[in-house]
């Protein structure tokens, strides 16, 4: 049943990504029935995490009073009224208001169904249930290149297909029930006892079913004297905000989503001149995001979160570097480097700096103060995603490709060093023990990894 929930919720992430990656196939046709400037694409492109920011914020004003569930069910239709919206645009400001939504959708689900998964899943495998969410988002990428790919000559046809996992997501979560975690928040404590139960295929009755309410009534308990945004910023809970706002902003200033929106221009600035090629390229960079996540998700319980941050991080600044040189020299026979570069780099986020963000941003906040610090790190997830993809169009124009990613390469270096004294290690670790460590006030990097139960 967990797996099944973990699945519907992380549609939402597939919509994430199409609505991210189809812009990539479209763009070249919109620029064909559209003037448009450099500058004028990259508010075009930013327009979806511009949105996602009042999402985030919607998202974190509302997960406490209407629930994980609703807001779900809002976001889908919102991704198919914004899908319908964007397929007969007229133009290229109906495209911006219809990506608007969009980004409006995705700033809620983003926040939400990772949300959701956190606090429905077991603990021993909490990491690999939250990261079908990232490969969800990856899955959506490749659909929308292939879609861009196949559909080539129309992106009213690409624009319209989000409609589809729009329905789906909608239907899906219709037949779920709230989190236990919730619910216990709101006095609903034999909807969460039948939920724990439920998820976890045993009866009410089972004595790990009671255990779990127990320790959640517990966490629920000792949050209630908690206030709300202000609490974030006291000494005690900052760490948990600095980890959770600290790791989306080094996530984008990789550059990430310059590749994702941009893919074909990347290709083609690095050489690739041939359109066809370069959507081919772009497909293929989709497989390798969704094939590493696989990789990711058999890894991020069992060697730990801070060990597989070291290693992302580490090979997205040697691949960055590698497009960079292949860039800067412009000599056609480094095509094959800045390929290389560029596929290692889509691995090395893919298995670290791309899910695990989102994993750890919906463990390490406190139960009642878990709406508005998801909200805090998601809303600097959709800020820098703003400034990178707004920029990426008019910094490549002043300072050349190899500039641009040598820059990012840099940020990857100083995502080591933010990894090595800040992050902390929550693989194996109850959400109530995390929250313990802390209220503690000891050293948030000092947690630690407790042996998995092999029971």
């Amino acid at each position: 049943m967990i797996y099944l929930i973990a699945s519907i919720a992380g549609i939402a992430g597939l919509l994430f990504g199409f609505d991210e990656g189809v812009i990539a196939g479209a763009l070249h046709l919109l620029r064909a029935e559209f003037t448009i400037s450099p500058l004028a694409e990259g508010l075009m492109t930013a327009t979806v995490p511009f949105g996602a920011i009042g999402g985030a914020l919607l998202a974190g004003w509302l997960a406490g009073p209407v629930g994980r569930r609703k807001l779900l069910l809002g976001a889908a239709l919102l991704f198919v009224f914004g899908a319908l919206l964007s397929a007969v645009a007229t133009s290229l400001a109906h495209v911006c208001i219809a990506r608007l939504l969009l980004g409006l959708a995705i700033g809620v689900a983003a926040m939400i169904a990772p949300l959701y998964i956190s606090e429905t899943a077991p603990a021993r495998i909490r990491g690999m249930l939250v990261s079908i969410y990232q490969l969800a988002i990856t899955l959506g990428i490749l659909g929308a290149y292939l879609v861009g790919y196949v559909f080539s000559d129309s992106w009213r046809t690409m624009f319209a297909t989000g409609m589809v996992p729009g329905l789906i997501l909608f239907f899906g979560v219709v037949v779920l029930s709230d989190t236990p975690r919730w619910l216990v928040l709101r006095g609903r404590r034999d909807e969460a006892r039948a939920v724990i139960a439920r998820t976890q295929g045993l009866p009410r009755d089972h004595r790990d079913v009671v255990a779990e309410l127990r320790e959640i009534e517990k966490a629920a308990a000792a949050d209630e004297a908690q206030g709300g945004w202000r609490d974030l910023l006291s000494p005690t809970l900052r760490p948990a905000l600095v980890v959770g706002m600290g790791l989306f902003l080094l996530q984008q200033l990789s550059g990430i989503n310059a590749v994702i929106y941009f893919a074909p221009t990347v290709f083609r600035l690095s050489g690739f001149d041939n359109t066809s090629t370069q959507m081919l390229a772009t497909v293929g960079v989709g497989c390798v995001n969704v094939l590493m996540t696989f990789v990711a998700m058999g890894l991020i319980d069992r060697i730990g979160r801070r060990k597989l941050m070291f290693i992302g991080f580490a090979g997205a600044a040697l691949s960055l570097g590698m497009i960079a040189v292949a860039a800067g020299t412009g000599a056609s026979d480094l095509q094959a480097l800045a390929l290389v570069g560029l596929l290692l780099y889509i691995a090395a986020f893919a298995v670290a700096i791309g899910p695990l963000p989102w994993v750890m941003m919906s463990e390490i906040f406190p139960l009642h103060l878990r709406g508005p610090g998801m909200s805090a790190a998601s809303i600097t997830n959709w800020v820098f995603n703003f400034i990178v993809v707004l920029t990426f169009p008019v910094l490549v124009e002043a300072i050349g490709l190899a500039g641009v990613f040598g820059i990012y390469a840099l940020v990857c270096l100083a995502g080591l060093v933010f990894t090595a004294r800040l992050v902390p290690e929550t693989s194996q670790v109850s959400l109530e023990e995390i929250e313990a460590h802390l209220k503690a006030g000891k050293p948030f990097s000092a947690l630690a990894t407790r042996a998995p139960d092999r029971t």
